[in-house]
Order: structure tokens, then C-alpha cells, then sequence
């Protein structure tokens, strides 16, 4: 099996239910706390090929920062410096196997790449 990773959020509670789930399967995933170390506007945009969505599909809209920053009409590359300058907009937890990518909402979904 190759190698796992979260990107991860303690104090939310899809996230740990989703690195629960890993963990019943017998996978000790690399865990990125997201929130403390924010991915590169690269590493994001990968991301964003690996889930096979848009920006705006990758972000936490509901957030007041999404909001204060008028994120709503901006382009694709306002929302990545936007996701990389304030990791909490990011949607999360993302869990990376196998050269794929996938939301964990609901966590099950992340089994379809494992």
C-alpha cells in the first residue's frame, strides 16, 4: 500500500471521524495539521487536479473569512492565494492515496482511494 496522508483539523469532528476510519483500516496516514503549516499555492492547485473540482468546491464558503474576503465571484487563482493565505477556507479533511485525492464528507468517502 502506498503511503497516506490527511490534511487534518483536531478540532473537527469529520476529521477526526475520517482519521478514525483510516485507523480501523489498519492505516497510520501522515497527518498534516493544515491549519498550522498551510500548503504551498502549488500544492493546492495539485489538490484541486487530484479531486477533479474547482476552487470554490475545495472551500469552506460558509466561513466568515470567505465572506469578509468578497471571495464569492473571485477566479480560481484569487481562491487558491485565498485558500494558502487562510488555510481554514480550505474544505476539509483531504486524505491523499494511490495518486488520488478525496474530501472526507461523509468520511466513508475517502475509502474509494484507498
Amino acid at each position: 500500500m502506498s503511503s497516506v496522508t490527511i490534511w487534518h483539523n483536531p478540532r473537527c469532528s469529520k476529521s477526526r471521524q475520517t482519521l478514525a476510519l483510516l485507523t480501523e483500516q489498519q492505516i497510520q496516514p501522515t497527518i498534516v495539521e493544515y491549519l498550522k503549516v498551510a500548503p504551498s499555492e502549488a500544492e493546492i492547485r495539485h489538490t484541486l487536479e487530484l479531486l477533479g473540482v474547482s476552487a470554490k468546491q475545495m472551500m469552506r464558503t460558509k466561513e466568515t473569512e470567505f465572506k469578509e474576503q468578497n471571495l464569492n465571484d473571485a477566479d480560481e487563482m484569487s481562491l487558491i492565494s485565498a485558500m494558502h493565505n487562510t488555510p481554514k477556507l480550505i474544505e476539509r479533511p483531504i486524505v491523499f492515496a494511490n495518486g488520488k485525492a478525496a474530501i472526507g464528507r461523509p468520511p466513508e468517502a475517502v475509502l474509494e482511494i484507498l
